[in-house]
């Protein structure tokens, strides 16, 4: 599955000047890692958040948001959001906001 250009061009945006980011295409679209771990990425036109496991109950809550599936198994820790949950900037900052407080807790991958 390709990616969405447009939500990609949204994600580098709000990323800009964040440091020891890149990108690499992944599951059938392209993730933006800190440090080499994954922090959010594009499939289609949806939003892959990763939210670590503290928070993946709260952020399903959230509208638009749902368990990320590849395997048919739910990836704990993952959320898929809808471009509906991220339409406006301040959606897209806080779901970044999300994924930035767990990965830069972690080590370099």
């Amino acid at each position: 599955m390709a990616y969405d250009e447009a939500v990609a061009a949204r994600v580098r945006q709000a990323l800009r000047g964040k440091e020891g980011l890149t990108e690499k295409k992944m599951f059938g679209g392209i993730a933006f890692l800190l440090e080499g771990n994954m922090l959010v990425g594009v499939m289609g036109a949806r939003l892959l958040v990763r939210t670590g496991p503290q928070e993946h109950a709260a952020a399903l809550k959230r509208p638009h948001a749902g368990p990320m599936t590849f395997t048919g198994k739910p990836m704990r820790g993952f959320v898929v959001v809808e471009p509906a949950g991220f339409a406006n900037g301040q959606d897209l900052r806080s779901w970044i906001s999300l994924a930035l407080g767990y990965v830069r807790e972690l080590p370099p991958g």
